[in-house]
């Protein structure tokens, strides 16, 4: 079973907003079996979204649109799906009711005709209540292909998707099983690890496809198994999921799908009761977000120095202004104090530390630009390593954010083995 997924609105196409709507509807479609064949982004033009039906129909068997639903004058889903079908527009009393209760009820405010005017629905469609909001969503075939309309603001979208389209979907239409397994891996290259693992790969059987996903200083490798029989695909997929640890287990952090590497460090801290702080200069407090960005992250991670200038590091965290004067901002040193200092400040079992050159000048230190200082301090003693991650800025930022928790994560799991 395929489909495709249509974001109608021009504030997409000039980048004044980022579709997040298309990856939910994909996760979602995917749980259930159903694979996405196209992703499109297309104006609020009728002719455009008429071509596109047109050009989908018989292609998918299900085509999910949202947006372009509202009560304005430049919202002409509707209108469209009118024409496509060859129908016309209704009111609908039940979501005149729900409409007038929204309004009247909940916001206290006369209602509108422009309110009045979202329960016109086409007449042959089924309705699907959104009770969230006042656009309700449409499901309508022709021919092979069904046709949902969905509103476009997300949180609407989403209760629409979850209450009746996936519901809908499951108890209307036969699936084949998709199952997916995802393997976490840090500190390698995708092509380094691509070596390691070739002759694995090779062996996989023809109903199992290995994708990577790489990040900067991580490897996702997403297994992905199509069938019938649910029980042999997930049995197949463990199997090979076992073989591959034997061979890449140093690098692997984790295997579930929505698993990430601050995630994982947070479980380990607060499964041995252990706690971190972080103090950062050029990241920013990009490793501080990683780890409180984790649910439950109070119990592990205690705070942050984001000591970005020379002189917050000297008069906030009590970097020694002659060890800057010696050996520069950015140098083993100075990271190495930061960190022992930040520990000390927070109380906390783990400091991290980072200090570097990330671009596009210098800065207060003539090291290399692309160089970077990431200690951690220990119960026990302070590790400092030095990286050049080269360039552009961001990908330097990225890339030290990740190695940071990398290096916490290897040493907790040698500190409480």
């Amino acid at each position: 079973m395929k489909a495709a997924i249509i974001t109608i609105g021009d504030e997409i196409l000039i980048g004044q907003i980022v579709d997040t709507n298309s990856a939910f509807i994909a996760k979602s479609l995917d749980r259930i079996g159903v694979e996405v064949a196209e992703m499109l982004s297309i104006s609020d033009d009728k002719k455009h979204i008429l071509d596109t039906f047109t050009q989908l129909q018989n292609k998918v068997d299900v085509v999910i649109v949202t947006g372009g639903l509202g009560p304005t004058k430049d919202d002409v889903t509707k209108k469209t799906f009118c024409k496509y079908f060859d129908d016309e527009l209704v009111v609908n009393p039940e979501v005149l009711a729900h409409v007038t209760e929204l309004i009247e009820g909940f916001y206290k405010r006369p209602i509108s005709q422009l309110n009045k005017d979202q329960a016109l629905v086409p007449s042959t469609c089924t309705v699907l209540p959104n009770k969230v909001g006042t656009a309700p969503g449409m499901w309508m075939k022709k021919e092979n292909t069904v046709f949902i309309s969905l509103p476009g603001v997300p949180y609407e979208m989403k209760y629409l998707v979850e209450e009746e389209i996936i519901p809908k979907i499951v108890k209307e239409y036969k699936r084949p099983y998709i199952i997916h397994k995802t393997i976490l891996t840090y500190g390698q290259g995708e092509s380094l690890v691509a070596e390691r693992i070739e002759q694995w790969e090779n062996n996989l059987p023809n109903f199992i496809k290995l994708a990577y996903l790489p990040n900067p200083g991580r490897v996702r490798l997403r297994l992905t198994a199509r069938g019938t029989d649910k029980e042999v695909l997930e049995a197949a997929i463990e199997e090979k999921v076992r073989s591959l640890d034997l061979i890449i287990h140093d690098i692997i952090v984790g295997y579930e799908e929505n698993e990430t590497l601050e995630s994982v460090v947070s479980k380990m801290l607060t499964k041995h009761g252990k706690t971190v702080s972080t103090a950062e200069s050029f990241t920013g407090g990009r490793v501080a977000s990683l780890l409180s960005s984790v649910p439950g992250a109070s119990g592990c991670f205690k705070g942050s120095v984001v000591s970005y200038a020379t002189e917050a590091k000297i008069n906030v965290l009590g970097v020694p202004e002659e060890l800057v004067d010696k050996f520069s901002v950015v140098s083993a040193e100075v990271a190495s104090s930061m960190a022992l200092n930040v520990k000390k400040l927070l109380q906390t079992d783990y400091g991290i530390a980072t200090t570097g050159n990330a671009g596009p000048s210098k800065g207060d230190s003539d090291a290399e630009i692309g160089t970077v200082f990431i200690a951690l301090a220990t119960p026990t003693e302070v590790i400092v390593e030095e990286f050049n991650f080269g360039q552009p800025r961001e990908k330097v930022v990225d890339r030290a954010t990740v190695k940071s928790l990398e290096i916490l994560q290897k040493e907790i799991l040698k500190i409480v083995q």
